[in-house]
This record gives C-alpha cells, sequence and structure tokens, in this order.
C-alpha cells in the first residue's frame, strides 16, 4: 500500500481520486456498496406487460440484475459516474423541424460511449492499484445485466425522471451512466436525491408515439429509441408516420425536460458530432452503401443497427417528409435484397405519391 494514503477511505486518497476521475472527464462520482437492490417487483411487473419487446436479453439472468455484488467475487464497493456527452437543444430542434434533414440521437454523433467510459474507467482503476496493489476491479457501461440508474438514483448521482432517465437539477440529463466494481471498501459520502419532477408531465405529453404510458413506465415498443435501434425487422406502419425524421433514437423527452433547458457541459472530443451528422439531409445519408457506412461509422454507436436498418430508418423519414419528387427517384433506384426493406421502400414511395 502506497504510504501516501492511510486507506482507502482516508480523506487525502478521496480527494485524489475525485480529482483523477475529473482529470478524465467524469462530472460526478458517487458510491455504492454492493447490496441487493429492492426492485425485482417493478421489473418483473414491466417484463410480465411485455413492455421490453423482443429484447430478450432482459429477462436473462435471473436474480444477478438485483444483486450486483454477485457480477465479481469480493465485491465491496461500486464507484458510480456520470460523464456528459455532446447536446444543443436549439440545434436538435431546428433539425427536427426540417422534415428532409436525419435527427439521430445526440449520445450517438461522437465515438461509442462503450468504448470512450470502459478505457476511462479501467484507467482509473488502474491508478487506484497503483496505490492498493491487490485490489481487483471491473468496469462497466451498460454492458452487463446491472441496474445502472437504480444505482445512479441510490448513490446520489441524480434523480429518475417520468421519462426514466436519471436527472441531475443543474446539469439535466444529457450525461452516460459507469460504474467501477472493486474489491475496496471506498466510500465517497452521498444521499439519494428527492424526485423534482413535481407536476410536470411534458416529457409524456412530447414523446411522439405515447411510449411513456404512465410516469416512470417506457412501454419500448412504442419507443422510437427501441424501433430504431434494437428493433428486427418490420416497423409498425401504424408507428411510422409517428417518427418524423429520426433515424437513430430519440430525444423528444429531454429536448423538452425542464431540468435541460439551462443544462450546460464541457464535452469530450470524443462525443462531438462526426461527417456533420448533426446536420446533414436524408437523401445524402441514403446515398450511403454498406462499404460507406460501416466506414463511416466506425467506432459508432450507430454501426451496431447494420445497413439494412439504418436504410430502412431513412425511408421511414423521407415517406415522413413533405412532397419531394427527388425523394421518390432517390427511393425507387434503390436496390435490396432484404424483403422486409422492400417493403419500407415502397412504403416510403407510396407516402410520398399521395402527397402530391
Amino acid at each position: 500500500m502506497d504510504k501516501q494514503f492511510a486507506n482507502c477511505n482516508d480523506a487525502t486518497f478521496i480527494d485524489a481520486l475525485l480529482a483523477k476521475a475529473q482529470s478524465l472527464g467524469f462530472t460526478h462520482v458517487s458510491s455504492q456498496s454492493p447490496d441487493p437492490l429492492d426492485v425485482k417487483a417493478g421489473y418483473e411487473a414491466w417484463l410480465a406487460k411485455g413492455y421490453h419487446g423482443t429484447m430478450d436479453y432482459m429477462e436473462k439472468h435471473g436474480d444477478l440484475r438485483f444483486e450486483p455484488g454477485r457480477l465479481m467475487d469480493n465485491t465491496q464497493s461500486i464507484l458510480t459516474f456520470r460523464l456528459p456527452y455532446y447536446h444543443n437543444n436549439e440545434e436538435a430542434m431546428i433539425t427536427l423541424k426540417q422534415d428532409q434533414q436525419a435527427y439521430i440521437a445526440r449520445y450517438a454523433l461522437g465515438r461509442d460511449y462503450h468504448n470512450v467510459i470502459r478505457k476511462r474507467l479501467t484507467k482509473l482503476g488502474e491508478w487506484i492499484r497503483e496505490h492498493f496493489p491487490d485490489v481487483e476491479f471491473r468496469a462497466f457501461t451498460d454492458s452487463a445485466p446491472i441496474m445502472e440508474r437504480e444505482l445512479a438514483e441510490r448513490s446520489g448521482l441524480g434523480f429518475s425522471g417520468k421519462n426514466t432517465l436519471i436527472i441531475d437539477r443543474e446539469k439535466g440529463s444529457y450525461f452516460f451512466l459507469g460504474e467501477l466494481f472493486i474489491t475496496l471498501p471506498i466510500v465517497i459520502p452521498s444521499e439519494p436525491v428527492d424526485k423534482h419532477c413535481g407536476r410536470c408531465t411534458k416529457c409524456i405529453q412530447k414523446c411522439p408515439t405515447g411510449a411513456i404510458v404512465e410516469p416512470h413506465v417506457v412501454d419500448a415498443r412504442r419507443c422510437i429509441s427501441y424501433l430504431t435501434i434494437e428493433h428486427y425487422g418490420e416497423i409498425d406502419e401504424e408507428l411510422r408516420p409517428l417518427m418524423g425524421n429520426r433515424i437513430f433514437g430519440c430525444d423528444d423527452c429531454q429536448l423538452f425536460c425542464p431540468w435541460n433547458r439551462f443544462a450546460n457541459h464541457e464535452i469530450l472530443e470524443d462525443f462531438t458530432p462526426r461527417h456533420s451528422l448533426n446536420n446533414i439531409s436524408l437523401l445524402d445519408l441514403l446515398k450511403w452503401n454498406e462499404a460507406t457506412f460501416l466506414k463511416k461509422t466506425e467506432g459508432m454507436p450507430i454501426r451496431r443497427i447494420g445497413h439494412a436498418r439504418f436504410i430502412r430508418n431513412i425511408t421511414v423519414a423521407l415517406g415522413n417528409a413533405d412532397y419531394n419528387p427527388e425523394i421518390i427517384g432517390a427511393l425507387q433506384d434503390l436496390e435490396t435484397d432484404e424483403e422486409f426493406l422492400k417493403n419500407h421502400i415502397q412504403w416510403a414511395i407510396d407516402q410520398q405519391i399521395n402527397k402530391k
């Protein structure tokens, strides 16, 4: 053990730990015990209603989700983190009103957050190990059966909004969550934050598809993020017109949240928009063949949906755009062997023709 620190809860060590985390871009750090989470009943009720759609992985792993300490042997504490990502509400609102521009969720415009956060948390873990050589740790972010938002709320990183996202009264909700499971009993004093949504229901009212079926409950089957990212095959025709120009994810429940009105962060360069994807036309994106798609989206979250679903989402958006003969021509020129994609192309052409 480094003589500089008496133990892992020495005030000088905690201060150094927080400073190191801040140097890695983390804006809020807290800690939590690996004790079981009292959320099993609510989670299983949500599953029973089928609100998880085709995300079968959410049914797996049994009680492991509710007993985080089982994810790593000898876990004595869980460090929880926030890392902000790019956002610009004014820019986002303008893009949503331009129906021939593509709207991509703000978190997905830059590098894949999984890689960014894990690397930074691993660096932090290695820094801790320099002072406590026998320590073991594992870094996570949206990558294991962890109830991340519950851990974040319990450790004081924010409160759970009616849109189910973690919200900070000063910094809003445009941030990622990460966890470092560690074999040290580190305690960073914090208290759970009281919920501050009050009577506000803007996120519920503004959800384009009505996916927030009641406060704190989302039916993923109607959520645009689910439809454009998690869902394979055809998108329900009833929902397509409600998706507007959103081709990868959706931010509406954050865009209209009062707590995001004045939120401001210093954003890591990793998360700044690439390839002008925060201001690019649907027709330009439609021209991306698979090779171009793979090259342009290398190291980005968008790549996970593959080229076929990428084009599927664009055709829906083009079907929702105002009439433009150029759109019809571009759709008619598309070639694909994917049957589900053929159906979406024809639907979009029909929508355009009906607006003529």
